[in-house]
């Protein structure tokens, strides 16, 4: 499939979501990670979640934003009988990541689906990480890989890891785009990598959201911003359908679906060829990229 109707296919004439807030099974002790939970798509699954008796734990550095989304989905659905809770998490910073886990597992004695939700977009060039990474590359890809490998082993449950697709994961200084689609790219891998090694306890699915109007896009240029938002971008709602496709869904808790990639609004796509010929390859890209971040956050464990 080209990247042109790969594009297409992912972005219009979309079908309408097949699992929602009025079809998801009551949550009731089911225990979530929402990653970025306090605005746009995780705010969304949040309160889908909240709303079905679960129990959110909304992961974010800043509390106050936070307690600010809890707030308001409460008051939303004020019958809910689950719970919402704050983990403070600093994805750009290797150094914290640990004491968030230990936080989480003090306070829950297990977890049922991880949603490596959070991510940032097209910074300034020079946007470094607390350890000097590229700052796509270290919140999109190091800060989860770091996260989601202290939480396990865990129950069996699910893990779903954001990716949206690129076309390499080496960052390359002069080109923002190019660096989020590395970050992208690396998502893929690791999802398919975890999936690979953990499948007998964890159930790791890849997503793509869909084009959504989140704060993704607040390091675009204006003009740019204006007419994306208006033109190609649909309800950040939607894209919490696609995770919720990706981490409730009973198609996507099968096995033989174990590391597939989930297309707006919840059903199972393609990567691009070239990605897919990387996976599940001895010595390949998803394989080594893995191997990378294991070297390179080792000493946070």
């Amino acid at each position: 499939m080209s990247v042109f109707s790969r594009l297409y296919h992912q972005s219009f004439f979309l079908p309408q979501p097949t699992l929602t807030g009025k079809n998801l099974p009551d949550q009731h002790d089911r225990v979530t990670i929402i990653t970025g939970g306090y605005a746009g798509v995780g705010f969304e699954l949040a309160r889908i979640i909240y709303q079905r008796n679960g129990i959110v734990y909304i992961a974010f550095r800043s509390q106050i934003k936070a307690e600010t989304a809890i707030s308001t989905i409460k008051a939303a659905s004020p019958a809910s009988k689950g719970r919402l809770e704050f983990l403070q998490l600093d994805l750009s910073d290797l150094s914290t990541i640990n004491a968030s886990a230990e936080a989480f597992v003090t306070r829950e004695q297990l977890l049922d689906v991880l949603v490596n939700n959070a991510g940032v977009m097209a910074p300034p060039l020079d946007s470094k990480s607390a350890q000097g990474y590229e700052l796509q590359m270290a919140t999109n890809c190091l800060g989860p890989f770091l996260f989601t490998k202290l939480l396990l082993p865990s129950p069996p449950g699910g893990v779903s890891i954001d990716a949206c697709g690129g076309t390499t994961v080496t960052p390359h200084d002069k080109d923002k785009q190019a660096n989020y689609g590395a970050s992208k790219t690396g998502n893929v891998f690791l999802a398919s990598e975890l999936a690979r090694r953990y499948g007998d306890s964890v159930q790791s699915n890849a997503f793509n959201p869909g084009n959504l109007r989140t704060e993704l896009q607040r390091n675009m240029g204006g003009a740019t911003r204006w007419v994306v938002e208006r033109v190609l971008l649909y309800p950040p709602v939607y894209g919490g359908y696609t995770e919720l496709f990706a981490g409730w869904a009973e198609e996507a808790g099968r096995r033989e679906m174990n590391g597939g990639y989930v297309i707006p609004w919840g059903r199972f796509g393609d990567v691009r060829a070239d990605v897919q010929a990387e996976i599940g390859k001895e010595g390949g890209k998803a394989e080594r990229f893995w191997d990378w971040c294991e070297r390179e956050t080792e000493g946070y464990l």
